[in-house]
């Protein structure tokens, strides 16, 4: 286990962590080696720096980690910090990797027919009801979601709703379900965040480690 006064990076299972690993590793932090061991069920790691762990949760699970304190540092899509949009979250470095985008999409045909700045009332599936609802808000829509957290491309088909709104990056499961984008929402890509308490509280250590993520992902700490 971690000692009391350790501090706690937070990462996301799946696509982004596959991307963020380079990173994490040119800012000279190596997990224990059963962090890449697949078959493995833990979940909290030690690394080779002395004071630092990490923990590996899933992608919508660490904002609230970081947020109330179980994590001090975190690696976090930017669709999931809008998504929850927690006040005690502070994120200082946009990290340009995990690049992708946040979509309205519908069925070809629909798309083909319809305008959507005549849009007044939507139903539509989405991970994401918070952006969303605020999304269409500034249009004077209003948006009933329906909460689904995967398989979002199915609604459409079975009747469930006419529109999804998820990540897109190349656009092909949309395509091999008939669906097209219609409406950008926003560009996503994974920030470095931490715990706003802790900044304060432990300033010069998280300091050290927003720096050393600035440089792995080769960003001007000027152009910043």
């Amino acid at each position: 286990m971690a000692a009391a006064d350790s501090l706690v990076l937070a990462v996301p299972k799946g696509r982004i962590l596959a991307e963020a690993m380079p990173v994490i590793r040119a800012a000279g932090i190596e997990p224990e080696s059963a962090f890449a061991d697949e078959e493995s069920r833990q979940l909290h790691f030690q690394t080779n720096v002395p004071g630092l762990s990490i923990i590996r949760v899933r992608s919508f699970d660490v904002a609230t980690f970081l947020a109330f304190g179980a994590a001090h540092m975190a690696l976090a899509g930017s669709d999931v910090l809008m998504e929850f949009n927690y006040s005690e979250i502070y994120t200082p470095l946009d990290l340009g990797i995990g690049k992708c985008r946040l979509a309205v999409a519908e069925k070809k045909d629909l798309a083909q027919t319809e305008d959507p700045q005549r849009w007044s009332h939507l139903r539509v599936a989405t991970k994401y009801p918070e952006v969303t609802k605020r999304h269409f808000a500034r249009r004077g829509v209003q948006a009933e979601c329906i909460k689904l957290n995967g398989a979002l491309e199915l609604a459409p088909q079975l009747g469930l709703c006419r529109r999804i709104v998820d990540l897109v990056a190349s656009g092909r499961t949309l395509r091999e379900n008939g669906l097209v984008e219609v409406e950008h929402i926003a560009d996503v890509t994974t920030r470095f965040a931490v715990n706003r308490s802790a900044f304060k509280s432990r300033s010069e250590q998280i300091r050290h480690w927003l720096e050393r993520f600035r440089a792995a992902a080769g960003i001007d700490a000027r152009a910043a």
